[in-house]
């Protein structure tokens, strides 16, 4: 076990975070963990890690376990370079490694014949062992393997300092993997990955030999990595077996369960009560009604299960449709100052589509988006076509605004109840009401955009990463919403889920190239991997006919292939001989400084005479093996 909560509660102030709480972490276990925003998730984790003390109740951490944790806006800091800062992963591993040379260099310069050299010999060997075991000498292969998956292909002398938050958190995550700790604590690893990245990520973590802890809002990456799902809801934590899909399931069912049995315990309780109110005062049933009393006062009463505040309620609507055709991009060559993001680009989008432009970071998404909106000589916007649109970073909202205002400035016909009640709607509160927006969380953020964005009444949708921040009920609602949307939808996310549930056309956007892939996402996905499975077989016909040319040039006769196996043969018998040979001169250095043979100098003489011959024989040897071998 590597870590235990027994009955750990935690507060802040009079703020009541949870109680309670019992849930034990193993060595090797994948364990989702989930919640409403606000619910405690980053708390618990800053409890595990040691950062929080608990108001009471007892956390145990196994002796010596190492924890690694990213948080959803901890990136890595350093002044180094990419490769670099991956190389102090490895510090001890390097240092064992220049051990290793330095021991050898002394080896060689060292007698076989004294203590010394018997000690080196000793220290190599564990060295050896020890080097073997950390697989250090393909540290190079590792760091490689794991930069290029999260990304950094071609970026390995890149300064971090220079880098984006984004792809300093990347990085972080990447030297994370490479550390192995025994729990990684992964918070929102996919806040800055793209799909590609994604899918690398879930086949790097599913060989991953510690444990993981990890909280996300991509359902997706929930269902591929987590076995085991803890939910903090009304400040208590409940366990379920299975990933995401499958806890959804299950609480249901134990919310279904634990209703059917409360209902059931208040229908019984009714009925006695009913009893006992008309038969208390009669004489004849006084007796009887008395025993449904004492039932009723021994009854264990049942709580009624817990009914979680109602998710955002979106819904968009429109005045006008446009006509048929939207958006036709003809030709278009999409730049970022002197990059060109691609070339030639054709799109065409009718009303009614809903269109997820995918592809690798920096590829253009947010880029294509803006581009449309503002304009180009390209991009042709159909007739009455009215656009909305929803920006990632919420630039279009004033930060010393309060909540009220930031919306009621927009509409100054609506009336303060309209405002509020549109308000409530997208999940804020009375109290956020007055809130200024630098104020407020990311998630509160989000609602406050997305109610501003919906009272746009665009027959257009422009969304770049909406679901960013918001919990899983959020993005459930948003999700439902657009579906039932009759409008146009054109969106940038990396939640497979959502663009799953959501895009009838999938435009991806890599390799300099802008291409279209209509019948959703699942279609989009087997077209690619069809596209990387014959990428893959032609490279391995490839491959085997390099196989088959070598082969061929490389045929031998028979007896080419006969005086190979006899050099082979007497290298072997040499080597037997040298090993032999210097088994013996042992032997005679150990002899030579014997008492027996100290104190009688002719025999001293005649084993001094047998080991000089015996070295100048190991010296023949060698040099017959060097001509063997050349």
């Amino acid at each position: 076990m590597l870590a235990s909560f027994s009955s750990v509660a935690f507060s802040y102030g009079d703020n009541l975070i949870f109680s309670d709480v019992n849930f034990s972490l193993h060595e090797g276990e994948r364990v989702a963990l989930v919640g409403s925003n606000g619910e405690g998730k980053t708390t618990l984790i800053k409890l595990l890690l040691g950062q929080l003390t608990p108001d009471y109740g007892a956390i145990t951490v196994k002796n010596g376990a190492r924890f690694g944790y990213l948080e959803q806006s901890g990136g890595l800091e350093s002044d180094g370079t990419v490769y670099g800062e991956m190389l102090k992963v490895f510090e001890s591993d390097l240092a064992a490694i220049q051990k290793l040379e330095n021991l050898s260099s002394e080896l060689s310069r060292c007698d076989p014949s004294t203590h010394d050299y018997a000690v080196l010999s000793s220290k190599i060997e564990s060295l050896q062992k020890l080097v073997a075991a950390r697989d250090a000498y393909n540290i190079d292969v590792k760091i490689k393997r794991v930069l290029n998956g999260m990304g950094f292909e071609g970026l390995y002398e890149r300064n971090i300092a220079t880098m984006s938050g984004g792809e300093k958190t990347r990085l972080k995550l990447a030297r994370l993997l490479l550390e192995v700790p025994d729990l990684l604590i992964l918070d929102e690893p996919t806040n800055h990955l793209d799909i590609a990245t994604l899918f690398w990520l879930e086949d790097y973590l599913k060989d991953f030999s510690g444990a993981i802890l990890l909280v996300s809002h991509d359902r997706y990456f929930l269902d591929k990595i987590s076995q085991k799902t803890l939910e903090i809801e009304n400040k208590t934590l409940s366990a379920y077996a299975g990933n995401y899909s499958k806890y959804k399931v299950l609480k249901a069912e134990r919310y279904a369960l634990a209703l059917k049995e409360y209902e059931k315990q208040q229908e019984e309780r009714a009925k006695l009560q009913e009893y006992v109110d008309k038969n208390i005062v009669r004489a004849t049933t006084a007796k009887s009604a008395q025993s449904r009393v004492k039932q009723l006062e021994k009854m264990e009463l049942l709580q009624k299960p817990y009914t979680p505040p109602a998710p955002p309620r979106f819904k968009f609507t429109y005045t006008r449709p446009p006509y048929e055709r939207v958006l036709d991009i003809r030709d278009l060559t999409l730049t970022a100052g002197d990059k060109i993001l691609f070339a030639h680009g054709n799109l065409s989008v009718e009303r009614g589509r809903k269109v997820a432009i995918v592809g690798p970071n920096g590829a253009g998404k947010s880029t294509l988006l803006k581009r449309i909106v503002s304009g180009d000589s390209s991009i042709e916007v159909g007739r009455y076509v009215h656009f909305a649109v929803y920006d990632q970073e919420n630039a279009n909202l004033d930060p010393e605004n309060t909540v009220l205002a930031e919306l009621w400035e927009r509409h100054v016909a609506f009336s303060q109840t309209e405002i509020r009640s549109s308000l409530a709607r997208c999940g804020l509160v009375p109290e956020d009401m007055d809130k200024k927006v630098k104020s407020l969380s990311g998630g509160e953020r989000a609602k406050l955009a997305l109610c501003v964005f919906e009272n746009e009444h665009g027959n257009v949708l422009i969304l770049d990463e909406p679901t960013n921040h918001l919990d899983l009920p959020a993005r459930e609602s948003l999700e439902k919403a657009l579906k039932e949307f009759d409008g146009t939808v054109i969106f940038v996310s990396h939640d497979r889920y959502f663009i799953s549930a959501l895009a009838d056309t999938v435009v991806s956007i890599e390799n300099g190239m802008l291409e279209a892939y209509p019948g959703g996402y699942d279609n989009f996905i087997a077209q690619k991997q069809t596209a990387a499975a014959q990428k893959r077989r032609e490279e391995e016909e490839a491959e085997r006919e390099r196989y088959l040319q070598k082969k061929a040039e490389g045929y031998r006769s028979k007896k080419e292939r006969a005086a190979e196996a006899n050099l082979k043969a007497e290298i072997k018998r040499v080597e037997a001989a040298i090993a032999e040979a210097e088994d013996r001169e042992g032997e005679l250095n150990a002899r030579l400084v014997s008492p027996e043979v100290i104190s009688d100098y002719k025999l001293a003489a005649k084993v001094s005479g047998e080991l000089e011959e015996l070295r100048q024989k190991i010296e023949e040897l060698y040099e017959e093996y060097s001509k063997l071998i050349s």
